[in-house]
């Protein structure tokens, strides 16, 4: 079986050598070879949509408060790289719209969301990606399914994953069963076996396993014929790609 082509997706950036989901490590993802990104998403209290992945800013910056209760001024005052380390000091919380500046419109981002209890990031979301051109390219994810649907009966074209941490019996009949139109899966790396994702791939599926960081793990996951990997250390990867094909 084939190692590649498949995608090298950044965790959250370069997650494993960065403070995650800023734009520090998203160049750092890029520098080392990532062909796409994951990030997480919520939107602030005046409607804006940020890249974080907690519901607050206590963990990653050096505030505290829930992002749906402060506004975008707020939320980029804040520190968002000097938790990691010193030389990150002064990275901000950014806008989802500032990653999509960082790279051309055809690279992959797969976009988590988050939040979505009352629906109103979801509309938002769809207007940015049509407005910045990113329909083709970005695949929305969520262990909140329901928030999927939402998408796909706002605009049937949407791209959506599902997100999940469960060892089905069957995955493909998994995503039949979503009642709606799915263009990937999104297991935890652990509860997915490669004869799964080749039926899913053989079925038209692609397959994003997650968060995959070892080399050992790597390297099995490699050879699953999964279409992406998602990895904290994107470098790491793509060394071992290379060393696959040589």
């Amino acid at each position: 079986m084939t190692t590649q082509p498949f995608l090298i997706i950044a965790h959250r950036g370069a997650m494993g050598e960065a403070p995650e989901n800023t734009l520090a490590a998203f160049r750092l993802g890029l520098e080392q070879g990532a062909n796409a990104f994951e990030l997480d998403i919520h939107m602030s209290a005046d409607g804006e949509i940020i890249v974080c992945h907690d519901e607050t800013v206590n963990r990653t910056t050096d505030g505290k408060g829930t992002i749906r209760s402060m506004t975008v001024a707020q939320l980029q005052k804040l520190d968002a790289g000097r938790w990691y380390h010193e030389r990150f000091a002064g990275e901000r919380l950014p806008l989802l719209e500032e990653v999509f500046d960082l790279v051309p419109t055809d690279f992959v981002i797969n976009v988590e969301i988050k939040d979505c209890a009352d629906h109103q990031l979801e509309p938002r979301l769809l207007e940015l990606l049509k407005r910045t051109g990113r329909m083709e390219s970005v695949v929305i994810s969520s262990f909140d399914h329901k928030s999927l649907y939402n998408l796909k009966k706002l605009e049937p074209a949407i791209k959506v994953g599902l997100l999940y941490n469960s060892n089905l019996v069957s995955h493909l009949r998994g995503a039949s069963a979503a009642q709606m139109p799915v263009y990937s899966l999104h297991p935890h790396f652990k509860h997915i076996d490669p004869e799964d994702i080749q039926e899913l791939i053989q079925n038209g599926y692609q397959v994003y396993p997650w968060t995959v960081n070892s080399e050992s793990d790597l390297r099995s996951v490699m050879h699953t014929g999964a279409s992406g990997i998602i990895t904290n250390f994107p470098a790491r990867l793509k060394q071992l790609a290379a060393n696959e094909m040589m």
